[in-house]
């Protein structure tokens, strides 16, 4: 229970449905005031809402995890050039992992959620399939879930259009019934995270490690060149730049430039034309299979290569994904997830 309207209807959904359930909320981030254990207004919203269902409410505190699983190599990722995904990160290793293995104390054997999901148990294998409601589906972040992990999830919502989902929480009078969705990654503040990645202490870290190859310039410094070579200018820091990127360049040579890569070890910031984003192929590392346990040699997949785009049918073989159309922007650091139709069938990191 995130303190959000999503999971609030999860759990009363569950209890319509007649399960016994236990609220529990995740402490990702180090109370403000640690001695006296003040509630984040998350938890108190969360709290509110367990009171309301008649449930018992725990707090399980995972903030040294998550800032280990998630935040630091969040920040290593952009430091190295590369744009991370750490929701999709998060899931099999935060809430489905340290967040599921906490529950069993509690003598819970399922873990609800307000993913805009569904799960299915036909046979052997537990299936992962896009949510009903194509505009709030989140089946992209929960690729790296493992078939254990599928097999204790449960998404309630993963019918639900969001308008149902609101209704139902203002028919049953629930407190956070009216409350706005968060459109920004949970631990970074305003949105802001080249001051977050800038402040943390991986960056520092990273900074220090780069200070031996740096010039005069700060050690993240370093020079915009076209795909050509030709030095446009200079930037403050490749971990500032992402592929596909145009605002923020401050040079100009009579065309809209975009970034088309970053090279961290050489801290340049490569730019070009629109049509020079195109990519008709790519790898990618560290999959994980939901559809099958071993992947055929070669298949055919509609391919995600950011949660906003729109699939697009290629062949995946081995570690390679060959676009029948060219994409744009294909991103290092970004999940690939593979669906055939509403069926995910399994993901991974593009590599390059």
């Amino acid at each position: 229970m995130s303190g959000g309207v999503d999971s609030s209807v999860a759990a009363a959904l569950m209890l319509a449905a007649g399960a016994d359930v236990v609220g529990i909320t995740m402490r990702l981030r180090a109370p403000v005031s640690p001695e006296t254990g003040a509630l984040s207004p998350a938890e108190q919203d969360a709290r509110r809402v367990a009171q309301c269902l008649g449930i018992e409410h725990h707090i399980i505190d995972l903030s040294g995890d998550f800032e280990g699983e998630v935040i630091s190599p969040f920040v290593r990722d952009y430091a190295a050039g590369l744009t991370p995904s750490p929701c999709a990160r998060c899931n099999p290793r935060i809430k489905f992992g340290r967040l599921l293995h906490a529950a069993a104390s509690l003598r819970a054997c399922r873990l609800a959620t307000g993913h805009y999901a569904r799960i299915e148990l036909p046979g052997s294998r537990a299936l992962l399939r896009r949510a009903a409601d194509p505009a709030r589906d989140q089946s992209y972040f929960l690729f790296g879930l493992s078939q254990r992990q599928l097999a204790a999830a449960l998404f309630p919502l993963g019918n639900y259009t969001k308008t149902q989902v609101r209704s139902i929480a203002r028919e049953l009078g629930l407190p956070v019934a009216g409350k706005s969705d968060s459109q920004e990654i949970c631990f970074i503040p305003n949105n802001d995270y080249v001051s977050f990645v800038e402040t943390h202490p991986a960056f520092t870290a990273e900074r220090a490690g780069s200070a031996g190859h740096a010039s005069a310039d700060a050690p993240e410094c370093g020079e915009i060149v076209t795909t050509g070579g030709r030095i446009l200018g200079r930037h403050p820091g490749v971990h500032r730049f992402t592929v596909g990127q145009r605002r923020g360049l401050n040079v100009a040579i009579g065309e809209p430039l975009y970034v088309i890569a970053t090279d961290a070890a050489l801290r340049r910031v490569i730019v070009g034309r629109n049509d020079e984003l195109l990519r008709k192929s790519f790898r990618f590392r560290d999959a994980n299979w939901i559809a099958f346990e071993r992947p055929p040699a070669e298949f055919r997949a509609a391919v995600k290569i950011r949660n906003k785009h729109s699939a697009a049918p290629a062949v995946v073989r081995g570690n390679e994904v060959t676009f029948d159309e060219p994409q744009r922007a294909v991103t290092p650091g970004q999940a690939a997830v593979f669906y055939d139709g509403d069926l995910v069938l399994g993901g991974g990191w593009i590599e390059r």
